[in-house]
């Protein structure tokens, strides 16, 4: 297993642990019988949660597959595992930077973060 590999449960734990910040944050409000309830995010901090965690499901299958395929196709390793953690790591600040209401600030993570991405998917024909 690689780092890369590895980084894909990261992504995974990181979306989930999203969702996680705003049930924590609501406390006694949040009711896991009902866990989608719409009312529960209108709280603006619950609902840049909510929308986080949502874009984390939407980034995902597009890290997913370029792992994947520049693993098969047998891109160099250490360059791979480097953007990989990149990525992940600027997921993370996205996240940050989306519950701090910075927008200007995380969108331009988020096109870091996908310029990661690309680099990674076209990884096997420049490497």
């Amino acid at each position: 297993m690689t780092i890369a590999d590895l980084t894909l449960l990261a992504a995974v734990l990181l979306t989930i642990g999203t969702i996680g910040v705003a049930k924590v944050a609501g406390g006694r409000a949040y009711n896991n019988a009902n866990p989608r309830d719409p009312g529960f995010y209108q709280d603006p901090f619950r609902a840049r949660a909510l929308a986080a965690h949502q874009n984390g499901f939407e980034a995902f299958p597009f890290f997913a597959a370029a792992i994947i395929l520049a693993e098969m196709r047998h891109a160099p390793q250490g360059i791979l595992d480097v953007l990989a953690i990149a990525f992940i790591l600027l997921r993370v600040v996205y996240v940050a930077l989306y519950l701090g209401d910075k927008p200007t600030a995380r969108s331009l993570v988020w096109f870091c973060a996908f310029a990661c991405n690309g680099l990674i998917f076209f990884m096997p024909w420049w490497a």
